[in-house]
């Protein structure tokens, strides 16, 4: 068995540069694969950057957060109420990762713990197949179901209103293209 090579941040973002597979995040020296993102995971991140703007964020999907020189990961969803270009180095306000089929649930809370270290206030995470909807939970170490996404900024969305904004997003494109 071989040893992982551990990257600098410098050689992780060459790597990256010259990459033609998934995207890759650099989690404190190693260059960890995305998960391949499906039609429903890609729709899902839209209505989620969509609903977040209606709440008066900035929203970007797979945005590259450099706020920790150990850990860069790539939230499916961010979320911030100032804009900072062309990365954001300090914390933003909401991050949103949407589950796909081969996502590890270990994996899943390393990343929150990790959101929640680096700063990220909010941390959502979503299954579109099961359409279920929780936030971390620090107190808890854990992930807690939620009906709503409760904002910093005082505004709330429903979560049955982002599962039927996805619902009416599927049945557009799935329609053939003429």
């Amino acid at each position: 068995m071989s040893a992982v090579k551990h990257l600098t941040l410098e050689q992780f973002h060459k790597l990256e540069a010259r990459s033609e597979g998934p995207r890759l995040e650099y989690w404190h020296g190693e260059a960890v694969p995305k998960s391949m993102p499906t039609w429903l995971h890609s729709a899902l991140q839209r209505v989620l950057a969509d609903m977040l703007e209606a709440a008066g964020y900035f929203a970007a999907v797979e945005l590259e957060l450099r706020i920790d020189p150990d850990w860069e990961p790539k939230p499916d969803v961010a979320a911030a109420l100032f804009l900072e270009e062309p990365y954001p180095t300090r914390p933003v306000e909401i991050v949103a990762e949407v589950l796909s089929p081969d996502d590890e649930p270990a994996r899943i809370l390393a990343k929150c713990r990790n959101y929640h270290r680096i700063g990220i206030g909010q941390i959502y995470i979503f299954d579109p197949i099961k359409r279920t909807a929780r936030v971390w939970d620090a107190v808890v170490d854990d992930l807690v179901s939620i009906d709503s996404m409760d904002f910093g900024n005082g505004r709330l969305t429903p979560v049955a209103s982002i599962w039927a904004a996805l619902d009416r997003k599927m049945r557009r494109s799935s329609s053939p293209l003429l």
